[in-house]
């Protein structure tokens, strides 16, 4: 049974994050600011200069208590433990902010913004490490893989994908999701309506080398980092309208995606990433017998398995009533909930029972 919480906001919540010991902080429009405990009693809450919308909160991985915000053009450091107003300020983003990644260390912050460019911010040094500037849009995330401090994703509304070592200015490795599938071209000769592959939100399991982005044509699109580069090991149709949101689940291959068709859904990968990574070395073991094969040089696979035949349904499936901006999951007292922001001043918490 679906629980709200309110009192914390009075316009529409953009933003969640949950810390390691069950915090929960909530971005809103205005510069709204609010820190709730795991029963979801409000705990603090604050006002950002400006009253620019929040528009990301980042806990830190290392310290609980230290929570990044971005609102407008401004990254503020505060400590949930006493909110009477930021540690620390950066202004270093050009454009308005869309989404910030500490990485497992707490020494680097990444910041997306408008402009397209990602300002990596040496936290120990307090200033701009990098710039990474290849992003023709805007850049709608970006998150770092876990264990590997120096490496992160990037995606934006120029329908890119790109991956980031922070040793280096250029990305090493980039692809487009427009893509040119059959059934895409089909809908486009018969004059239906299309959605461009606008990518709006990445999360990286765990282990760190899958990664899942969501985008505007209503597809989840998982990725394999191998070395350099990646593939796109599988795409299928998780939403009706554009995907807002996706986010891996602590355990392996589980994620939840949130859509523009009011659905928040739960999915489980596992055996189809497995099944492709064996099909990838079959198919790579049949090309070195049979010849060269065709790749592309633009980072898009050859072959993509959808979910026409990899026939992946979700688990769970909720209707939530509302366009979905942020989804967040929590371990409250062993029994696991996901926290959805949507266009309202409330939080919406649902427990999550896989059938």
């Amino acid at each position: 049974m679906a629980v709200k919480w309110t009192d914390g906001h009075s316009s529409s919540i953009l933003c969640l994050n949950v810390n390691k010991e069950g915090l929960i902080a909530s971005g809103a429009e205005a510069g709204e600011l609010a820190i709730w405990n795991e029963e979801g009693i409000l705990l603090g809450q604050i006002q950002l200069q400006k009253a620019d919308d929040v528009t990301c909160v980042a806990f830190s991985p290392t310290c609980p208590s230290r929570l990044y915000t971005s609102h407008g053009e401004t990254i503020s450091l505060l400590d949930v433990r006493c909110l009477k107003g930021p540690i620390e300020c950066f202004h270093v983003n050009e454009e308005e902010i869309n989404c910030l990644s500490v990485n497992d260390t707490d020494s680097v912050l990444a910041a997306a913004d408008d402009s397209g460019a990602i300002k990596v911010i040496d936290l120990e040094n307090k200033k701009v490490s990098r710039s990474l500037r290849r992003h023709s849009n805007i850049c709608s995330s970006v998150a770092f893989r876990p264990q590997r401090p120096q490496s992160l994703v990037s995606c934006g509304l120029d329908m890119k994908v790109m991956l980031w070592n922070l040793q280096k200015a250029r990305p090493l490795w980039t692809t487009t999701l427009q893509d040119c599938e059959a059934e895409e071209v089909e809908q486009q000769s018969a004059g239906q309506f299309f959605n461009p592959p606008l990518a709006h939100s990445l999360s990286v399991a765990a282990c760190g080398n899958i990664f899942v982005c969501g985008a505007e044509d209503g597809k989840i699109r998982i990725f394999r980092v191998t070395g350099v580069k990646c593939e796109q090991e599988l795409a299928f149709k998780g939403h009706s309208l554009g995907v807002s949101q996706v986010l891996f689940l602590p355990e392996a291959y589980w994620l939840l995606s949130g859509g523009n068709d009011e659905k928040v859904l739960l999915w489980d990968i596992n055996s189809e990433v497995g099944k492709q990574q064996k099909s990838l070395v079959k198919s790579i073991h049949r090309r070195k017998t049979r010849g060269p094969a065709s790749t592309r040089k633009d980072g898009k696979p050859n072959a993509v398995v959808t979910n026409e035949h990899a026939k992946i349904l979700p688990k769970l499936s909720i209707e939530h009533g509302e366009k979905v901006n942020w989804i967040s999951c929590a371990d409250f007292k062993g029994s696991k909930r996901v926290l959805v922001a949507d266009q309202s001043s409330s939080i919406t918490v649902y427990p999550l029972t896989e059938p």
